[in-house]
């Protein structure tokens, strides 16, 4: 059986790689647009889920991995930002509070339709930032792919206070202790 990665993203590729696995990657071509009033962990199962099974549509007999996180500022999605500006106002909005990060993941078998959804949760407390701080990061590590506008495996890190989780791979892009026991569950465990 195939392994597909629902992402063409090279944070969750260079994570699953860490599995030992061999897997493909397939671009999930699902729009990620919130429904209105859809909460932001809401939002993040919906698409981890959409993200797999439309993947598992295209390709019968795989076993599909649909990933996908979303940064929580009091109750309000933050996205990736895509440029310079938003990425700085994410940042400066971020600035001392506390940010949840919703990381979503989704194993489908797409010859049975069994799925399963597992979303962690990670907690980051950013520092107090100045504008000389924010546009410092930003010249260093532009992460405009990135929801939150950073990248904590980088310089993102000296951005926060501390990180509350129960796996330091959730706030990368994908959670692979769920995931690791979500494959084992599908007959694919990466120690077998």
């Amino acid at each position: 059986m195939t392994l597909i990665l629902a992402s063409t993203s090279s944070y969750r590729r260079a994570l699953l790689a860490r599995l030992g696995l061999p897997f493909e990657s397939v671009a999930p071509d699902v729009d990620e647009a919130p429904i209105p009033g859809e909460s932001p962990e809401r939002l993040c199962a919906r698409l981890s889920i959409a993200k797999a099974e439309a993947v598992a549509l295209r390709h019968p007999k795989s076993l599909v991995i649909g990933s996908d996180q979303v940064a929580d500022l009091a109750g309000q999605s933050l996205g990736k930002p895509g440029n310079r500006e938003l990425a700085r106002a994410q940042l400066m909005a971020a600035s001392g509070k506390s940010v949840r990060f919703h990381t979503g993941v989704c194993v489908q078998h797409s010859a049975t339709g069994r799925s399963a959804l597992h979303v962690d949760l990670t907690e980051v407390r950013f520092r107090k930032l100045s504008a000389g701080m924010i546009e410092h990061y930003l010249d260093r590590e532009p992460a405009w792919d990135c929801a939150g506008g950073f990248k904590c495996e980088g310089l993102g890190i000296s951005l926060f206070e501390a990180i509350h989780c129960d796996d330091p791979t959730a706030l990368v892009g994908l959670p692979l202790i769920a995931l690791a026991r979500l494959l084992a569950e599908f007959g694919s465990d990466p120690l077998a």
